[in-house]
């Protein structure tokens, strides 16, 4: 039953209700001092956060892109580079010409292992590898295969004997596949920097898919430009037609034929 106002209250009862509304305010002043400090301590550890963040943030961007610039050496520009050697060097007999783009071959297949190698030992000791990307994934099975294919050259034999026909299919299939796939995962590479940076990479795709485009252009014109040179439409530095070359061939004979007699 609460006390009637109009009576006054005793005084014991009026000294219990003051202690405990100055009890409840202190109370509540405490409550919110703490909670204020808590924030201000709260506010000082993420800014402290964000200050680490953005500083590891720099130099992991700086281990990103040299991750991918040591990727994209050695399966976007060497490895290409060596199959185009190599098969220039098929146009060639002999001479100091033919040593030079076998030596090209050579020098950029064992460079490309090597730097592959860095850019691993690189993304296992400073990225996240998970492996639930296809970029990984993908990386994963290029740094075999293109060991492989290191070893299948080191293993080379000699020509004329049995095993020449099958090793040079396998090693023509693992340099294809290794060229093929290497550019691909460059494409995934470039979109998980977008994912991890939002930042923008048509810049790099536009250059990445030019050169691309050029170096498909040399190997698809290798195999036109003796067929071109056949046809009579060019012939060292003149312009020759099929039908000079036929009426130069039997003058020719008629020459051999006379000295002969």
């Amino acid at each position: 039953m609460p006390p009637n106002p109009s009576y006054p209250l005793p005084c014991n009862m009026h000294k219990r209700i003051v202690f405990k509304r100055y009890h409840s305010l202190a109370c509540f002043k405490q409550k919110v001092s703490s909670s204020s400090q808590q924030h201000v301590k709260s506010i000082d550890s993420i800014a402290d956060k964000k200050d680490s963040i953005h500083k590891v943030s720099h130099k992991l961007m700086f281990e990103i892109r040299l991750h991918g610039f040591l990727l994209w050496a050695s399966m976007g520009f060497l490895m290409p580079v060596g199959i185009l050697a190599i098969r220039m060097s098929n146009r060639q007999e002999c001479g100091t010409r033919l040593k030079i783009l076998f030596y090209v071959h050579v020098v950029s297949q064992i460079l490309s292992p090597l730097i592959s190698t860095a850019g691993a030992v690189m993304s296992v000791k400073n990225f996240n590898n998970s492996f639930n990307n296809h970029h990984q994934r993908l990386g994963l099975a290029l740094y075999g295969i293109i060991w492989l294919q290191a070893l299948t050259g080191v293993l080379r034999p000699c020509r004329g004997s049995k095993g020449r026909s099958g090793w040079f299919f396998a090693h023509w299939l693992l340099g294809t596949a290794i060229s093929i796939l290497g550019i691909i995962n460059i494409y995934t590479g470039l979109r998980a920097y977008h994912e991890k940076t939002s930042r923008s990479i048509k810049p790099w795709t536009i250059v990445l898919t030019a050169e691309i485009s050029l170096i498909a252009f040399v190997y698809l014109f290798q195999d036109k430009w003796l067929y071109i040179q056949k046809q009579g439409l060019i012939l060292g530095d003149e312009s020759v037609t099929p039908k000079q070359q036929d009426s130069s061939s039997t003058e020719k004979q008629k020459d051999s034929s006379s000295e002969k007699c």
